[in-house]
């Protein structure tokens, strides 16, 4: 949607890759895999948001 909504899934995403990195590093497998949740959730807002914004272009 807005530029907020980017920066925050933007945010998401890359906590989400340092708590993967992390927890591979220290071979904790519940942190690397919260880690790709976190990814993947960023990842599918971001989606949702561009649906949302292709939905408004459309109706205007």
């Amino acid at each position: 949607m807005g530029i907020g909504d980017d920066i925050a899934n933007n945010a998401k995403e890359a906590v989400g890759k340092a708590k993967e990195g992390l927890g591979d590093a220290l071979n904790n497998e519940k942190m690397e895999a919260q880690g790709i949740v976190d990814q993947a959730t960023a990842k599918a807002d971001k989606v949702k948001d561009g649906v949302k914004d292709t939905i408004n272009d459309i109706k205007n």
